[in-house]
């Protein structure tokens, strides 16, 4: 995938990355309901680890995307991914990188592993809790992509 020409294209792929982050963040909040210690985070890190790989191809910016552009254009890319403070973008995407991303968010996965065994609201409230995080990862990660691949549109920083 190469990155978008026209603003349009990008945005428009911005919209649809986030409708791939809605549909897994609804998945997670299903399987958030359920009191089984430990099968939501498993699964939340089985939505993520497809996911951001998915992100990141959908933008053209998978490691051997990045790799395959001009120098210039990896010096880009790297420059707007530190400002950017991205851990996902242009790297193979491990669960070991995924819980260190997941750890921006342990406030929200606290509260939903107590939360899950209070019953019907507390289950209600880990999976609202549960979508919510997933859906701000995601959304961060799109956001993210985007600014890189504007900078890589744009040719500056």
């Amino acid at each position: 995938m190469t990155v978008p020409i026209v603003q349009e294209d990008l945005d428009a792929l911005r919209a649809e990355c986030r409708a791939m982050v809605r549909r897994r963040a609804a998945l997670s909040a299903s399987v958030a309901v359920v009191p089984l210690p430990g099968i939501d985070v498993a699964t939340d890190l089985t939505l993520l680890m497809e996911l951001i790989p998915a992100i990141n191809a959908r933008f053209g910016l998978t490691p051997r995307e990045i790799d395959g552009l001009p120098l210039e254009k990896q010096a880009l890319v790297y420059s707007v991914v530190k400002k950017a403070g991205s851990l996902l973008i242009g790297r193979v995407v491990t669960q070991e990188l995924l819980l260190a991303v997941l750890k921006k968010v342990g406030v929200r996965l606290t509260l939903k592993q107590v939360a899950r065994f209070v019953p019907l609201v507390g289950q209600a409230a880990a999976a609202g809790l549960s979508y919510g995080a997933m859906v701000y990862l995601g959304n961060t990660h799109i956001e993210q992509c985007y600014r890189v691949a504007h900078a890589l549109r744009e040719g500056h920083d």
